[in-house]
């Protein structure tokens, strides 16, 4: 394009140098008219060749003031690039404008919505937790899971909490199911072990007792214990349940306020958590959970997986049917956005600014002249054929009326 440009300066020349010669040599009036014409063609195409080599470099190596622009002010130029983007294209109006017309919520809800889409992401986000995963060290993991939950286990006091627990259950009636299924069991016992009852009772009898009597003391005490069992189990108003109840309620209130009780909770608290079992159970937690969760991301099959897949898509299909929704997540994302660029405006930019300054000058040049020279020098070719044109028209007008 630099040769074509310069081509039309050159024609311009040569026919400027023949016009001239031609009115030298006697031509008609038609030569002065060709010959303004290309003189003021050569006058615009070094104008315009001037103009935009100065941009780039100084004209010809000489040191011309305003010349050689972008090496020179290339600095100035990147923060001025900066300003401008973050006022024009990282104002809060801007972005919320751009994000309410591009409707982000509808077109996620459409997207994941579809099987094949909701796969993808799960996927990668299988990906991702297993990347997790694979980077946090057992014992950092292990430490921290220490300090989380043993210790906070250990400094909290097990009394009031449990108490306060025991009593909203015995207020809801919960635990009659319990008691139920212990009376249940309890009579079900006695009935299936007669000859139990019949042996203890005759071991602990006097050795002089006659055993026929043993049998029909025995016989008597089996029958009174089943009858018992069988009354607790079937009266839900049974004397027994009603102690059991008041029994319950009473060691509810002493867990949250009787300090001797509170006591041995944290007594029995501290045996439970030194014991060797709960601490082994406690070691192995993250090491069991991270083969837990490496195992589920990787079978694609998985629980964890399906659920995740299906909860995408169910997700999509919210956002797809329900319009408030989609206008609530819109407003998210709006409001997100928004304050990420009022509060890091200028870190963003600066990624400008601070790019440009690390460019060399001269490398910078040719890159812009690169991307833009093929224009610039259309400038020139238009510039020797509207200079052409203007001076044609005024070497006209100047004929006509002077």
């Amino acid at each position: 394009m630099k040769l074509v440009a310069t081509a039309f300066l050159a024609t311009a020349t040569v026919v400027y140098l023949l016009a001239r010669w031609q009115e030298s040599a006697g031509a008609g009036a038609w030569a002065g008219y060709v010959r303004a014409a290309a003189e003021a063609g050569m006058v615009g195409a070094l104008a315009d060749w001037f103009a935009v080599t100065a941009l780039f470099r100084r004209p010809l190596g000489l040191p011309i003031p305003h010349t050689a622009i972008i090496p020179t002010r290339k600095d100035v130029l990147g923060a001025s690039l900066g300003d401008f983007v973050g006022s024009n294209f990282l104002s809060e109006g801007v972005v919320r404008d751009k994000l309410r017309r591009a409707e982000i919520a509808g077109r996620l809800g459409a997207w994941v919505a579809k099987p094949a889409n909701a796969e993808r992401v799960t996927s990668e986000l299988a990906t991702v937790l297993r990347g997790a995963v694979a980077v946090l060290r057992d014992e950092d993991v292990q430490a921290v899971i220490e300090h989380a939950v043993l210790k906070r286990l250990i400094a909290q006091p097990w009394g009031p909490p449990l108490g306060k627990l025991l009593g909203e259950v015995l207020a809801d009636g919960a635990h009659h199911k319990l008691v139920d299924l212990i009376c249940d069991r309890a009579y079900d016992w006695v009935r299936d072990n007669h000859a139990t009852v019949m042996r203890v009772v005759t071991e602990r009898s006097p050795a002089w007792s006659p055993r026929f009597v043993d049998e029909l003391v025995a016989d008597k005490v089996y029958t009174e214990v089943l009858g018992f069992a069988w009354a607790v189990k079937t009266d839900t108003q049974h004397p027994m349940r009603l102690a059991v109840d008041r029994f319950l309620a009473e060691f509810a209130h002493d867990l949250q306020y009787d300090p001797a009780t509170m006591e041995r909770a944290e007594q029995v608290k501290h045996r439970l958590l030194a014991h060797h079992e709960v601490q082994n159970v406690l070691d192995s937690i993250w090491s069991r959970a991270k083969q837990m969760l490496l195992d589920a991301a990787e079978d694609p099959s998985s629980e964890l997986r399906r659920r995740v897949r299906d909860g995408l898509m169910s997700l999509g299909s919210r956002l797809v049917a329900d319009a408030s929704m989609r206008a609530k997540l819109d407003g998210w994302l709006e409001g997100a956005a928004a304050y990420v660029v009022d509060t890091y405006r200028a870190e963003i930019t600066t990624l400008i600014t601070d790019t440009v300054e690390r460019w060399d000058a001269e490398e910078t040049s040719r890159k812009i002249e690169l991307q833009v020279g093929r224009d610039l020098q259309f400038i020139r070719i238009n510039g020797t054929v509207v200079g052409a044109l203007a001076g044609l028209l005024i070497y006209t007008c100047t004929q006509l009326f002077f």
